[in-house]
Formats: C-alpha cells, sequence, structure tokens
C-alpha cells in the first residue's frame, strides 16, 4: 500500500461500493453527518464525503491503523487481507519497513509536523502515502508510567494514510519546519 497507494487495489477515490467489492462486506458503517461517511474494517478504514445527501459519495483517503496490531484482538485485519498476506505481527517498526521499502526502491521522506517529537510523520512522493511513527515517551514520563494497555514500541508505525498531496507536505515545511 505504500508503494501502490492502494489496499488490495482498493483506492482512495473508490465508491463504498468498489471498496466492499474489494475488502468484503465485513465492515462497521459510520457517519456522523450527512455529508461524510467512513466503513471501519478493523486495521483499515475507507473515508467519502458528498456534497449533500442528493450527491454520490466521493473518496477521499483510507488509513491503515496499524498500532490497532499491538492488541492482538482477533478479527483486526480483514479478511481479504491476511488471505492476501497472512499472519501480522502486533508491531510494525519503521526501521524494519524502510529497510524492505529500499529493496522496491521506495523512500519515505521525514515531514516536519505539530505531533513532533512524539511521533515522526514520514510521506512517499510516489504514491502520496504518508506514515506517523511513534518516537518519544515524553507522555509517559509525564505521568511516571505508560497508560494501561499501551502497548507501544519505540519506532512502531502508528498509522498509514492515503492522498497526502505535495501541496500539504509543503505546506507541513512551512509551517514547522524544514
Amino acid at each position: 500500500m505504500i508503494t501502490s497507494g492502494t489496499v488490495l487495489g482498493a483506492k482512495p477515490t473508490h465508491t463504498p461500493e468498489e471498496v466492499t467489492a474489494i475488502l468484503g462486506p465485513d465492515f462497521t458503517e459510520s457517519s456522523v453527518y450527512a455529508d461524510s461517511m467512513w466503513h471501519d474494517y478493523g486495521l483499515v478504514e475507507f473515508f467519502w464525503h458528498r456534497q449533500s445527501p442528493d450527491h454520490p459519495w466521493e473518496g477521499h483517503h483510507f488509513t491503515v491503523q496499524v498500532h490497532r496490531l499491538a492488541s492482538g484482538a482477533t478479527g483486526t485485519v480483514p479478511t481479504a487481507i491476511s488471505a492476501r498476506y497472512g499472519r501480522f505481527d502486533r508491531h510494525l517498526r519503521l526501521h524494519q519497513l524502510q529497510r524492505l521499502l529500499a529493496h522496491r526502491r521506495t523512500v519515505l521522506e521525514e515531514v516536519p509536523d505539530s505531533n513532533a517529537p512524539e511521533y515522526t510523520l514520514h510521506w512517499q512522493p510516489t504514491s502520496h502515502v504518508s506514515l506517523l511513527t511513534y518516537r518519544t515517551r515524553e507522555t509517559w514520563a509525564r505521568r511516571g508510567r505508560p497508560a494501561r494497555g499501551d502497548n507501544r514500541h519505540l519506532g512502531d508505525v502508528q498509522k498509514i494514510s492515503s492522498s497526502m498531496p505535495p501541496e500539504q507536505v509543503a505546506w507541513h515545511r512551512s509551517r514547522y519546519g524544514p
């Protein structure tokens, strides 16, 4: 998904029906307002918006909530994804991912972000996919201990999201530094 900008071929611009045809019908549909909706497949979420209830849904982006793997909960990985890729580890480390991507000649650029220093943001320029990576335990230092149920490790990829265009990267760099 980092190199292709898709999830098993499902693009962020696909309709809800097209995504369902690829990932299957096992999702929770959520809609807070009449102009936005998302399907939660556990690990993967797809988001849509529309101008009004009279207009069709338009794909906006997807997010892979990698941090959900740490719980080890059954059913977190959609069946279509586990059928293709098999079992997933509980943690996806950025350095391991970068090694795998290097074999595909795929690079990630670091992008300044408001979540620093606790998280770092990385971007793949060709696919426009971004990754947020857990970096520090500053919150823990203030609390004196990790929050209950916090299974994060330093260097874990928190989430992978589609549709971060170069203009958004340029805005981040102008706002938060080079």
